[in-house]
């Protein structure tokens, strides 16, 4: 075996970048750590999403952490900041989207049993509080990831990444 060389690399990204995006995007709504909304751009662009709200808190670019992480990644996924993610909840719905919660809640399955059907709005909230309460009412299904350690959750942007790459693979 032998690593791609970089330019063999780049070949392969523009080939994929011109296939279409899966009809999939994701809401990070009161995102902290600006680092992480980096990490989610890169890894929604890795995925294939086709856009990335940024709602509440959350930081969007032009800035400097967000493009530590995201590496232009932040300058290749389409995104639109928002204050509130109510409304846009309800448009996208209207859309025909189905609105997915990343979170630990009664009823939630666990993100390896969803298979989306068609357009997938997955939603993730702050690092601390999780997804408000408020958006729970929103969601059609809410997903998580099974902890088999003595920590109740991963990082944000790891389980954005767990669940966006299942999400893109069951779309296909």
């Amino acid at each position: 075996m032998k690593k791609l060389t970089h330019q063999e690399i780049i070949t392969r990204q523009s080939i994929k970048s011109k296939e279409e995006r899966s009809p999939f995007c994701a809401v990070l709504n009161n995102i902290r750590s600006l680092y992480n909304v980096g990490s989610m751009f890169r890894t929604a662009d890795g995925a294939g999403l086709e856009k990335l709200w940024l709602c509440g808190i959350t930081g969007y670019p032009p800035n400097n952490m967000i493009s530590k992480t995201a590496l232009g990644a932040e300058n290749l996924i389409p995104w639109e900041h928002r204050q509130g993610a109510i409304g846009l909840l309800r448009h996208l719905r209207g859309e025909g989207y189905k609105i997915v919660l990343l979170e630990q809640m009664r009823g939630s399955i666990l993100y390896q049993d969803f298979t989306p059907e068609g357009k997938t709005c997955l939603v993730v909230g702050n690092e601390i509080s999780g997804v408000s309460d408020e958006l729970l009412s929103l969601c059609d299904v809410a997903l998580e990831i099974e902890m088999r350690g003595s920590k109740n959750s991963l990082n944000v942007s790891v389980a954005f990444g767990i669940a966006a790459y299942h999400i893109t693979t069951q779309l296909r």
